[in-house]
C-alpha cells in the first residue's frame, strides 16, 4: 500500500503543477474552470444533450408531448423510412454544440474530437455493442488535403478505442465525385448534390460484406449525405447500417444551418 501512495502522490503533485502552470479552460469558450471538467458552468448548462424522447431513426428530439409512432420514429420517418435503420445523436446542433464542432473541422482543434466521442458513446451505446464496423462519413480527397485529416475519421477512431468496441475502418467510403459546399443548399438540391457521389472502395468490399455497419458523422441535418452513404454499404453487402453523429439540427428538414459536407 505505501509503494502505491508513494506513486500516486507524485503524479498528483505533478499534474497539480500542470494545472497551476496550464490551468484548464472550457472547451467551449476558453475560459478558465476551476476543476478538471471539459466546460465551464455556463457552457455546460447551455449545451443541449439529446435524450428521450427523440426518434430512433433520425434522432430528432421532440416535445415530450409530441407524437411518436409505436416504433418510436416520428412523422417525417414514418411517411419516409431513412435506408438506415437507427440514429442517435449527442447534442442539437447549436451556437453551443457549433463551438465544439466548428473548431475541430476548421480550426485544428482535433483534442475535441474525442470529448465528442466520449459523449456519443453515451448516446450510441446500444449502437455500438450491436455493430461490427465502425465507417466514416468520407471527404474528397482536395477538401482533406487543405484540412490534413477527416473529422468524422476522428471520431470514429476515437470511439473505437476501448473494450469490446467495433473495429473503425476509415477509408471505406470515397467521395468519387466533389460536391459543391451543402452549407446553403436547400433539402431538394443536397440530395441531387450527393447523389451517386459516394462510392464504396472495391478493395473493401470483402470487410463489408456481412457486416452490421455503424456510420459516423459529425452533423445531421437534412440526412443525404447519410442516404448516400447508407445505400452504398448496403449495396456492397452490409447486413445493416446505424447511424451515430455528434449533433443533430433540432428541425428534421433544417435548410440552414448546415455545413460543407455533412450528413
Amino acid at each position: 500500500m505505501g509503494s502505491v501512495v508513494s506513486l500516486l502522490a507524485p503524479r498528483r503533485l505533478a499534474s497539480m503543477t500542470f494545472d497551476f502552470i496550464l490551468p484548464p479552460v472550457c472547451h467551449c469558450c476558453g475560459a478558465e474552470t476551476s476543476g478538471s471538467g471539459a466546460f465551464c458552468a455556463e457552457c455546460f448548462m447551455h449545451l443541449r444533450i439529446i435524450g428521450r424522447p427523440c426518434c430512433v431513426s433520425c434522432a430528432v428530439p421532440v416535445p415530450e408531448k409530441a407524437f411518436l409512432g409505436h416504433s418510436g420514429r416520428c412523422a417525417v420517418c414514418e411517411a419516409c423510412l431513412p435506408p438506415w435503420r437507427q440514429a442517435r445523436a449527442a447534442f442539437v446542433y447549436d451556437e453551443w454544440s457549433r463551438k465544439l464542432i466548428l473548431p475541430l473541422k476548421y480550426a485544428d482543434r482535433t483534442e475535441n474530437a474525442r470529448l465528442l466521442a466520449s459523449f456519443m458513446k453515451r448516446a450510441g451505446s446500444d449502437l455500438l455493442i450491436g455493430n461490427d464496423l465502425l465507417i466514416p462519413v468520407p471527404l474528397h480527397w482536395t477538401r482533406l488535403l487543405r484540412r490534413r485529416y477527416n473529422q468524422a475519421a476522428l471520431l470514429a477512431r476515437a470511439l473505437a478505442r476501448g473494450k469490446g468496441m467495433p473495429t473503425c475502418i476509415p477509408d471505406v467510403l470515397k467521395r468519387a465525385v466533389m460536391t459543391q459546399s451543402l452549407a446553403r443548399l436547400p433539402s431538394r438540391e443536397r440530395a441531387r448534390e450527393v447523389q451517386k457521389a459516394i462510392v464504396v472502395r472495391r478493395q473493401f468490399v470483402p470487410a463489408v460484406e456481412g457486416k452490421r455497419v455503424l456510420l459516423i458523422d459529425d452533423v445531421l441535418t437534412t440526412g443525404a449525405t447519410a442516404r448516400v452513404c447508407t445505400l452504398a454499404l448496403l449495396d456492397a453487402g452490409a447486413t445493416s447500417v446505424d447511424l451515430l453523429v455528434a449533433a443533430r439540427t433540432e428541425r428534421f428538414a433544417s435548410e440552414s444551418e448546415g455545413e460543407d459536407g455533412q450528413s
